[in-house]
């Protein structure tokens, strides 16, 4: 673990003080609660799963200490936790009758109802995450779904953060392969910002980049040993997952860890597809399906970067952009279903521009093509690298391995540019009359996706 990094990434942080992370951390979480808050009570929150795993000691400890304790308040284990604000809401209720801070005890989910319930309770709290499953640790603000659309709902991070690399190495594989997975994905996302810093949309934060990509390479560079329970890996990986989430606080914005790929995730989430193949259980993670998503934008890319932007005709692609009206049109037939019709309109109004601008855009994309495409190359892995590491860290990498049948997984690539207002690689190619043809092309029989779709890797089962 380099201490040196964290600390570093602390002093951009506007929310996280304090992070401890080691083996038998557990028992030091007196130490870091008092650091933090002093003599206050505090109240474990968890669910009947992370309580058992991680939580009762917790308790323990901190009764030892002699710690002021509220009654712990445990969701139940069965069925699987979910993201959705009538959580946030009777947390809110029970937390709201002491004054006690709250003890996350858990990962994403747990996390993300925590965080924002003490948000509106206007209290600083502390996790223990139990699995490095996702970034969302010490992100800023947290995924719910409310009002029928999955979004990011403000919310300060916590003040603490404690993870036992014990209680992180004998998490279910899946978890761990999940945040793996969550944590590749960094790199079509920073593809993603790198062209909307290019084309003058949202300039490059270097904090925020720093924090998320200048060691990424190092934390994503042997999925194989992280599979295998390797702990040296096992560090590196909650190393960038909490590395990451400071960025997204440093940043107030989840930009820094988040582009397409995501987009494709958040789609599929609010729209209850993609399961685990083959067997009943918890619904499909976020890392994974953020996994299926970097493979798929990653094939994009590649057929972007073939194309030569010099040659673009600016008074063609002015002339076709939609109007707004029409626009808002054709987001509305996207969809099926009225709550996510109305978000959808809402972020793709929200980043629509008039010909006129796009023209402007267009010309300066012709501009800066030759520097930013050799930027892009630099940052991107081939979709082929990015599937063989998910692979080799145990997580899905297409499609039909999350219950997705092709025909919904190639109509994700246009319906999942509608859902955010943040700019990435569907907006360029959209903007710049290319990706009806792309997208074609990565399933035509010898695309990427038309070979992985051919009776053939049928045939070969999941490869």
């Amino acid at each position: 673990m380099n201490d040196e990094r964290i600390d570093a990434a602390l002093r951009e942080a506007t929310d996280t003080r304090n992070v401890t992370i080691g083996s038998g951390a557990l028992a030091s979480v007196d130490d870091l609660f008092e650091e933090s808050f002093g003599g206050r009570p505090a109240a474990i929150v968890a669910d009947e799963i992370t309580f058992a795993v991680a939580g009762e000691r917790v308790q323990r400890y901190l009764e030892r200490a002699g710690r002021e304790l509220e009654e712990p308040y445990v969701f139940p284990g069965d069925p699987t936790l979910y993201a959705g604000y009538g959580n946030i809401e009777k947390l809110v209720e029970a937390l709201g009758r002491h004054e006690a801070v709250p003890v996350a005890v858990g990962s994403g989910t747990l996390n993300d109802i925590v965080k924002r319930a003490s948000h509106e309770l206007g209290r600083p709290y502390l996790c223990v995450g139990t699995a490095a499953s996702m970034d969302g640790y010490t992100a800023f603000g947290a995924s719910i779904e409310k009002d029928g659309l999955k979004q990011t709902l403000a919310c300060s991070a916590p003040k603490a953060v404690l993870a036992d690399l014990d209680v992180l190495v004998n998490a279910p594989p899946d978890m761990t392969a999940s945040g793996y997975a969550d944590l590749l994905g960094k790199v079509t996302s920073g593809a993603d910002w790198l062209v909307a810093d290019a084309l003058g949309v949202e300039p490059i934060d270097p904090t925020g980049w720093s924090l998320v990509q200048s060691y990424l390479r190092e934390w994503t560079g042997q999925p194989g040993k992280l599979r295998d329970g390797d702990r040296q890996e096992m560090e590196h990986l909650i190393e960038g997952l909490v590395m990451s989430g400071l960025g997204i606080q440093s940043y107030q914005s989840s930009r820094t860890a988040s582009g397409a790929e995501h987009q494709f995730s958040h789609l599929w989430e609010m729209e209850g597809l993609g399961h685990d193949e083959g067997h009943e259980g918890p619904p499909l993670s976020h890392g994974f399906k953020v996994g299926v998503g970097s493979v798929a934008i990653a094939a994009l890319y590649e057929r972007i970067l073939e194309r030569d932007f010099g040659s673009l005709d600016l008074d063609e692609l002015r002339d076709a952009w939609p109007g707004r009206d029409e626009m808002e049109h054709s987001v509305r037939a996207a969809h099926t279903s009225p709550e996510l019709e109305e978000g959808a309109v809402e972020q793709s109004l929200a980043k629509y521009v008039e010909a006129e601008e796009l023209a402007e855009r267009l010309r300066l994309l012709r501009d800066v093509w030759p520097d930013l495409r050799a930027r892009l190359a630099d940052q991107l892995m081939t979709a082929g690298q990015i599937k063989e590491k998910l692979r080799a860290a145990g997580c899905p990498t297409k499609p039909t391995e999350i219950g997705l049948g092709w025909e919904e997984f190639k109509a994700t690539y246009a319906r999942a540019r509608t859902i955010r207002k943040r700019y990435t690689v569907l907006d360029l190619a959209a903007e710049a009359g290319i990706f009806e043809e792309c997208v074609e092309e990565l399933f035509s029989p010898a695309g990427f996706w038309g070979r992985e779709a051919s009776p053939q890797a049928r045939g070969g089962g999941s490869g």
